[in-house]
């Protein structure tokens, strides 16, 4: 049946994007973009529904003010538990220069810590000054890498002003994408330094989210997600970026896998899921990090829905490269509402996987775990609490 049903909406869904096979190259005189209109979306959800987002009345125009509003309330500089930090999509950066843990999140600030037990910020460390970076404010899923002599600082925008696509009884899609910012500092400055200012290193006209970054015989490459509130099948995808990162050169993403390869992904209205107050169809693909066991294995963890909620899932390169074939896992790395996770290794050595987690309905709370990856799978282990 879910095959079928599946089948159904993919149908629907190869009439709702835009996959042209054009070079996703901006470096050309830019071209007029066509004013997309909003119109009817998704069913509300029901009253008391489960809903991932919180609005209620599927209204998302107002959501960069709501965003602002969050991000003025963090501007108090303060030292804190570990236990006591809220946010979603955790990301640790270990600098080995500073001996110092740099916390980044949904939210785009930075925390930082010695001991990983008292974390002091959050600090703004990005200037978005004049791009369309700045209408949206709020940077998702934010994380930190080391490449070369510079630290990169990769983020996603959502303008929900300014919309891509109009998907009838389903969603007006918002311009989403995963921006590149850059400083010789860990701790900031962050700036463009794209080809240029505000540069889409995704194809425009796909709505794309959580984009990390993985080199692999010398070249570096940004994995992201397709997102399924315009796909209906989200999928990971990846595209080759210049040697200094400024730009795209790959001439379309390629497609990694889609959520429904893995047994354990749900379908969101079938698990009774509502979306930004919409009841939306669809699976999900959020946050991919890619990772190397001990023994050589490339895999990534990644997250999707299912039974007990947000979960973390994990797959595995056939190839040992990205290009794969990606092969899913039976079973969750971790279920019970967790996920967005990513791994780091502490300065005595310990690899820790770090997540957020909802308690029944409580904020999102990051947690850490310890991590065996000695053998060809990750192998989850107890709580790290911190002592």
């Amino acid at each position: 049946m879910k095959k079928t049903y599946l089948q159904t909406l993919m149908a629907a869904a190869s009439l709702m994007v835009c996959v042209g096979c054009a070079n996703n190259d901006q470096t050309k005189e830019p071209q007029q973009q066509a004013v997309i209109q909003p119109g009817e979306q998704a069913p509300l959800a029901d009253v008391g529904q489960k809903n991932f987002g919180g609005f209620q009345n599927g209204d998302t125009t107002g959501m960069a003010a709501r965003r602002k509003a969050m991000m003025e309330a963090m501007n108090k500089i303060r030292t804190v538990p570990f236990d006591s930090l809220a946010m979603s999509d955790p990301f640790v950066y270990p600098d080995p220069e500073t001996k110092t843990y740099y916390l980044t999140s949904s939210g785009g600030r930075m925390y930082k810590s010695k001991d990983l037990k008292m974390w002091e910020g959050p600090y703004n460390i990005i200037d978005i000054n004049g791009l369309w970076l700045e209408k949206a404010g709020f940077a998702a899923a934010a994380e930190i890498h080391k490449i070369g002599d510079y630290y990169y600082y990769a983020g996603t925008w959502s303008d929900h002003s300014d919309l891509i696509q109009q998907v009838p009884r389903r969603y007006n899609v918002p311009h989403n994408q995963t921006y590149l910012l850059r400083s010789k500092n860990v701790e900031g400055p962050y700036t463009s330094f794209a080809i240029t200012p505000g540069y889409d290193y995704e194809p425009r006209e796909w709505d794309c989210i959580d984009g990390t970054l993985y080199q692999e015989n010398g070249k570096t490459y940004m994995i992201f997600v397709h997102e399924w509130t315009q796909i209906i099948d989200g999928t990971m995808d990846y595209i080759e970026l210049s040697d200094d990162l400024t730009h795209t050169v790959s001439e379309w993403p390629v497609t990694m896998f889609r959520a429904s390869e893995a047994p354990y992904c749900g379908e969101m209205n079938g698990l009774g899921e509502a979306t930004f107050g919409l009841k939306m169809p669809g699976w999900v693909t959020d946050g991919p990090q890619m990772f190397r066991t001990q023994t050589g294995k490339l895999g990534m963890l990644w997250s999707t829905w299912g039974k007990e909620r947000y979960l973390q899932a994990i797959c595995y390169s056939e190839s040992g490269t990205i290009a794969g074939p990606w092969v899913q896992e039976p079973e969750p790395f971790l279920a019970n509402n967790s996920g967005h996770g990513m791994l780091f290794r502490t300065f005595e050595g310990k690899l820790i996987y770090i997540v957020h987690h909802v308690e029944n309905d409580g904020p999102r709370k990051p947690q850490m775990w310890e991590v065996d990856d000695s053998g060809d799978k990750l192998v989850l282990g107890e709580r790290y609490i911190l002592k």
